[in-house]
């Protein structure tokens, strides 16, 4: 029996590397060598035992490999379009198609929804079984270490996208963590005019290299300040932003989006948080704005590959370190690190040492 390598997280902050039986594809799945999986903040949730998973678990949701096994049937159907040697990356995400959210084409809201890596055994693991409609082709000229970012990038189209933005749109996207400085990317590419705002300074210049036209530093409790505030009474005539993107979770963020927004603009939410919110009945029919939530994407996974694709020399400072599969203990302990100055952190199954760069941001 041929084996493969899986960690696993045991217990909190614990992760053993185990052997085990070597997937083999069943009809309609393709068997992936993982080549890269990147790590995001809920796996550092996960790793810490603070999320809504069951340890033990092999985590690991952004990931991209190569077919090395099909099921006979299925290699055999060339109009299937899928070939041992495809260059992949996973949708991670698995939802029933019959709750209401389902039924109306939201299914990244499904009530039933699973994903890799966080509710089931995910990608870190040398070979994993999936299922042949999760898989999305990496183009040509993509480097496949790059591809496992397209999950996160579909996260951050999906909340432009509830945003409904358009080109010449004032925007203030607040919080430049990954998702935040990937939407910054895909409003560029819609054409929108987009100020990021953050408490950490790295980070800001990070958003001016990631294409933001203007940055404003949060100071708590003074935000914006009244020369930021007349910094964007000037951008928008007095109007406010038409919308606005949290990617915080912090409700003072939100309350201070709401504030700002224009009249009959959008506040978008896609930061997620325990804490409370507290707004007065007063403003949301006032300003009569739209106040929403986005969640996880609408099978974005293509499109947010072509734009990896076409804007790979920005996306790619957003991977600040990178370590080998064996490491994961120091790639984790650097996940949670605040002096890391962690943008994300890729995971290299074909290295074997451990190497940490870093773009300056700490």
């Amino acid at each position: 029996m041929t084996t493969s390598t899986a960690a696993v997280t045991t217990s909190q902050r614990t992760i053993e590397y185990r052997s085990v039986p070597a997937p083999v594809p069943a009809p309609g799945t393709a068997v992936v060598r993982m080549a890269s999986v990147t790590l995001c903040g809920t796996d550092a949730h996960i790793w810490d035992d603070d999320y809504a998973t069951e340890l033990p678990i092999i985590q690991g949701h952004e990931a991209a490999g190569t077919i090395v096994a099909l099921d006979s049937a299925d290699a055999a159907d060339s109009a299937g379009g899928w070939a041992v040697g495809d260059r992949v990356a996973i949708s991670p995400m698995f939802y029933c198609g019959t709750c209401h959210a389902c039924s109306i084409g939201r299914v990244n809201a499904c009530r039933h929804m699973s994903v890799y890596g966080c509710y089931e055994d995910g990608s870190l693991v040398t070979e994993q079984a999936v299922p042949l409609e999760k898989l999305y082709r990496v183009p040509e000229s993509l480097s496949l270490d790059l591809a496992p970012l397209s999950e996160p990038i579909s996260i951050a189209m999906q909340a432009v996208n509830r945003g409904r933005a358009t080109a010449g749109e004032k925007v203030l996207v607040s919080g430049a963590g990954p998702i935040g400085l990937l939407a910054t990317v895909y409003l560029k590419d819609l054409g929108c005019d987009v100020t990021v705002s953050d408490m950490n300074p790295g980070r800001l210049e990070l958003a001016r290299a990631m294409g933001a036209d203007r940055t404003l530093t949060v100071t708590p409790g003074d935000f914006p300040t009244a020369a930021q505030r007349a910094e964007l009474d000037e951008l928008t005539r007095g109007d406010g932003p038409s919308l606005v993107i949290d990617a915080t979770g912090a409700p003072a963020s939100v309350a201070t989006g709401v504030d700002l927004v224009a009249t009959a603009g959008r506040v978008v939410c896609v930061g997620i948080s325990d804490a409370e919110l507290r707004l007065t009945l007063r403003t949301l029919p006032v300003k009569e704005i739209d106040l929403l939530g986005s969640r996880n994407s609408q099978n974005l996974s293509g499109e947010a590959l072509d734009l990896l694709d076409r804007h790979q020399d920005t996306l790619s400072r957003l991977l600040t370190h990178r370590f080998a599969f064996e490491d994961l203990d120091a790639a984790f302990a650097t996940l949670v690190d605040p002096a890391a100055g962690v943008g994300k952190i890729a995971i290299d199954f074909g290295a074997s040492t451990s190497t940490s760069t870093s773009t300056g941001q700490d």
